[in-house]
């Protein structure tokens, strides 16, 4: 059984920010696997189904960005799973906009919603991809980079990203992590 969380903050004013790719990763993934992700559970919309064999829950924690790891940590303790078989998605300020990267385990680094995830859960053992959203220009506000929208140019980039993250997720889940770390990283 895989758990897919996706990182993002909820509420119209935050869609489509770079701060939300992950729910954007989850709604893809939602669309293409046919999971309703609607069920309000453990502070998260979740919906659940099957990838091939493995059982699959989509989560979009509801908490806001810097509280994801109360809602995480509620569901771990609801389906009892290996936090090897964790799956977060979030941006990252340290990639291009559409490029990937896929870990094992890593600090939460300067992601306040990984930082709330370690701590929650007590461990940096779990797999996470890393969608990138770009530097911010400099002098630029990190928050409101980060709640801001994509422009016209990189919107492209980001359709090339959000889909290369859900097949780096589909690869994990039917196949294994280390053979969506070689297909997809760096990518």
């Amino acid at each position: 059984m895989y758990i897919i969380v996706g990182l993002g903050n909820p509420g119209k004013q935050y869609e489509n920010t770079r701060h939300n790719v992950g729910f954007n990763v989850i709604d893809i993934l939602a669309d293409e696997y046919g999971i309703s992700v609607t069920k309000m559970k453990h502070k998260a919309l979740i919906g659940e189904g099957r990838v091939g064999t493995e059982k699959v829950v989509l989560v979009k924690p509801i908490t806001y960005m810097n509280l994801s790891g109360e809602s995480l940590a509620e569901i771990y303790n609801f389906y009892k799973v290996e936090t090897s078989n964790i799956v977060v998605i979030y941006d990252d300020i340290d990639l291009d906009v559409g490029k990937i990267r896929i870990r094992k385990k890593g600090s939460g680094g300067t992601h306040n919603g990984m930082r709330s995830i370690v701590k929650c859960l007590g461990t940096t053992d779990f797999p996470r991809v890393r969608v990138g959203v770009s530097k911010p220009e400099p002098g630029r506000d990190l928050a409101s980079f980060v709640l801001s929208r994509f422009s016209k140019e990189e919107e492209a980039d980001l359709k090339d990203g959000l889909e290369k993250a859900v097949k780096a997720i589909d690869c994990i889940i039917r196949e294994d992590i280390d053979l969506s770390m070689n297909k997809f990283n760096g990518k």
